[in-house]
């Protein structure tokens, strides 16, 4: 059984709507993908009707936004979740609003030296999206600025940026605590994804397992085999799931569907754990 725990839809930050990404799951011999967009679940429900037809089984799940006191980004994916829970409703409301709030400023930042407007980003994000950096980075590309989202991230949108402000994300902890509230199965995404930026010591692994954390995204493209062998003994040590997952945007970046896998007895514990939704066969 080919399982990918961690796919975007347009959504978030992919390129193709939620029915697309369940036909490429299926064009790539998946049998079971998640949909795991950025603070939110709208996506869900065409997910799930295209999923029945392309024969393929979806993990209803959401990405949350988090960061420490020490200014660290950390994503945490969230399986199986009720997605009406007010607690993590209202967390993740209040991260999507700072979300385009600071891409406002952002964009008022970069008109002063690029050929760039409110408009333009808007043109790039579906109807209800949580909208982020990639958009803006879509439309830097459709002006002519970068020639693709990675050579956007890698200069006019870096973390070290003048362009670049901050939003208000929860501790990641607390986003733990309200997924496991919430009934889903909390995993840290790509948590040594040391080339995106600063990565958490092992302060902030264990104030994630005391919340309930389940598991650590150990197969990813992002993480350097010297820090997986790391999360695996972690998560011995703690008795955590191993999930592996491509992070897949559609052309939004090069990760491809199936590249790395989740086994079937993992999927059977998070689905064990689960008691806000359930996975939708087929």
């Amino acid at each position: 059984m080919r399982i990918d725990l961690h796919a975007h839809s347009n959504v978030s930050d992919g390129t193709e709507a939620p029915a697309t990404v369940m036909a490429a799951a299926a064009a790539a011999g998946l049998d079971v993908v998640a949909l795991t967009d950025h603070d939110s679940t709208d996506g869900w429900a065409e997910a799930s009707l295209a999923a029945r037809a392309e024969g393929v089984a979806l993990v209803p799940g959401m990405e949350i936004s988090c960061r420490t006191d020490e200014g660290i980004s950390v994503h945490l994916l969230s399986y199986l979740h009720d997605p009406a829970h007010p607690g993590l409703l209202e967390e993740i409301t209040k991260a999507k609003d700072a979300r385009l709030t600071r891409a406002e400023r952002m964009v008022t930042l970069l008109a002063e030296d690029y050929p760039l407007s409110w408009d333009d980003v808007i043109h790039h994000v579906a109807p209800g999206a949580t909208l982020g950096r990639p958009h803006i980075a879509d439309a830097l590309v459709a002006a002519g600025v970068v020639a693709d989202r990675t050579e956007a991230f890698a200069s006019i949108l870096t973390s070290h940026s003048r362009y670049f402000v901050q939003h208000y994300a929860p501790d990641p902890a607390v986003a733990v605590a309200l997924v496991r509230a919430a009934g889903g199965v909390p995993v840290f995404a790509h948590p040594v994804a040391s080339a995106r930026g600063r990565v958490v010591g092992r302060r902030t692994y264990l104030e994630m397992i005391d919340a309930g954390l389940a598991g650590l995204e150990v197969e990813h493209r992002d993480n350097p085999e010297d820090g997986r062998a790391y999360l695996r003994a972690l998560a011995e040590e703690h008795g955590l799931l191993v999930t592996g997952s491509s992070d897949y945007h559609g052309t939004g970046k090069p990760n491809l569907l199936g590249e790395n896998l989740t086994t079937p007895d993992v999927l059977a514990r998070i689905e064990e754990q689960a008691t806000g939704t359930a996975v939708v066969r087929p």
